[in-house]
């Protein structure tokens, strides 16, 4: 299969998805309404100072986080593949009473229709693996970033797919899988989904290649998020796995600027 088929399977995925994660526990929709944030401490802590700032969310979902980052003060526009999930986002900011800009578009395709470049790209937890191609993906980011810019990311830990039996390093062929999905209710929402996976220097390579200066890497031997097997919350928010007696990395976070 083509790139373009794989990402077709994606957004018809993801489109079937939308629904489930908007009615689910998981992401709390009615807390958001009333004055919550979906945004998690390891962003809330590393990301800050947003307030008259323009930002981009790639990958944005129904945009509670896009949201989120408005209610604190950012000129926000989110981008996503799926048509339901924008749909979404767009009806969720009215119910809100926040003003954002929702774009239906893969990352690839993405251009900003006017306005200059964005003070401020951001992506978050399970949003690269469903792209082959980083460079690609890099240069939209950069293309989209005024020098001097920041972006920043937050995403799940490639090491605990391969603990899972997936490979650390991209393959040409992503894998394909039919599932349910991770919310609570959504275990009968079964989907075909194509991933592929991206090591920490695949990631950090690419943007460093499009002139994105890397600040800081960390590393978190926890998850925000109650999503895979096996997790133990040791102190609120925060979950654990372990591996023959250790902690497993679960999330790592990256801070970069755009240099001329």
């Amino acid at each position: 299969m083509a790139d373009a088929e794989y990402f077709a399977m994606n957004r018809a995925g993801w489109d079937r998805r939308t629904k489930v994660h908007f009615a689910s526990r998981f992401y709390d929709v009615e807390g958001f309404l009333a004055g919550g944030t979906s945004l998690r401490e390891i962003e809330l802590a590393e990301l800050d100072c947003v307030a008259g700032k323009s930002l981009l969310h790639l990958q944005c979902h129904f945009g509670l986080d896009t949201l989120s980052w408005a209610r604190r003060g950012a000129t926000c526009t989110g981008v996503d593949i799926s048509p339901v999930a924008i749909a979404q986002a767009r009806e969720l900011a009215v119910q809100a009473g926040l003003a954002a800009e929702f774009v239906c578009a893969d990352v690839y395709g993405y251009e900003r229709d006017g306005g200059g470049p964005f003070e401020i790209v951001y992506t978050s937890y399970g949003a690269i693996c469903w792209l082959p191609d980083l460079a690609r993906w890099a240069g939209v980011v950069a293309a989209n970033l005024a020098e001097g810019g920041t972006f920043y990311m937050v995403e799940f830990h490639p090491v605990y797919d391969l603990l899972e039996g997936y490979s650390y390093f991209t393959r040409p062929d992503p894998d394909v899988e039919e599932e349910g999905t991770y919310t609570e209710n959504g275990a009968e929402v079964i989907t075909r989904l194509a991933t592929w996976a991206h090591p920490l220097s695949s990631v950090i390579n690419a943007l460093l290649d499009v002139g994105i200066q890397i600040e800081r890497v960390n590393e978190f031997p926890f998850s925000p998020y109650n999503c895979f097997a096996g997790m133990v919350e040791r102190e609120p928010g925060r979950f654990y796995l372990a591996h023959k007696g250790n902690d497993v990395p679960l999330v790592y976070s990256l801070r970069g600027r755009k240099i001329g």
